[in-house]
């Protein structure tokens, strides 16, 4: 018999509640969701592949189409009616296609060239750290040039017993040293005009970049 899994009853009932729309991602509205996507897409350029973890209803897809990327898409998530709903609406798209998978139960699909993920490391459960380091490894290793992700920052004045807050000193230090990348922390973003910062993102490279000459005018 398979055991009740809390969170993705809980996504359910928002998807219920809210049909195709960012609350049903647990967003509060599509203009924060899109603050965080615009935070992950620009972890490289070009952007020719893109795995999606914890698709939801693959938002991110469209988002990126909307500002005209071209690149081949892949989400995953561990709810079926997200599964389901999001290749209807993909359906015409032939270069996007989303699958049914557990991100930290196993191997994610391979090839492509970054994997990004927002929010799914947000909701308080019984083993935080070890879902995230779980789902950080087996996105490193199915990526061919790096990682995008977010999360909720333990820099705040407020918090929410049903989130997980992370110091983001710590994470950038797993991925340093435990994944071997070449990260980057953004923690200097709102999600909404006049807001707090009070999450992060990282962008961890495989290959080191050469800055390129800034423009000062």
């Amino acid at each position: 018999m398979t055991r009740p899994n809390p969170l993705v009853d809980h996504y359910r009932s928002l998807l219920d509640a809210h049909g195709d729309d960012a609350r049903a991602v647990q967003y509060s509205d599509a203009a924060s969701q899109q603050a965080r996507f615009a935070r992950l897409a620009s972890v490289g350029r070009p952007l020719t592949s893109v795995l999606d973890v914890g698709c939801g209803l693959a938002h991110l897809c469209d988002y990126m189409r909307a500002h005209g990327w071209t690149g081949r898409y892949l989400g995953v998530d561990i709810l079926p009616e997200f599964v389901d709903r999001a290749r209807d609406r993909l359906a015409a798209d032939p270069l996007a296609d989303v699958q049914l998978l557990d991100a930290a139960a196993g191997a994610l699909p391979e090839g492509c060239d970054y994997a990004l993920l927002s929010g799914v490391f947000n909701n308080a459960m019984a083993d935080n750290c070890g879902f995230m380091e779980r789902t950080l490894r087996a996105m490193w290793a199915a990526a061919g040039k790096g990682i995008a992700f977010n999360a909720m920052s333990a820099h705040v004045d407020y918090r929410d017993a049903g989130l997980y807050y992370t110091d983001p000193a710590e994470v950038l230090r797993f991925c340093k040293v435990e994944l071997g990348g070449h990260p980057v922390l953004w923690h200097d973003y709102v999600v909404r005009p006049g807001g707090f910062p009070f999450e992060y993102a990282v962008h961890l490279h495989k290959t080191p970049e050469f800055p390129a000459p800034p423009r000062l005018s």
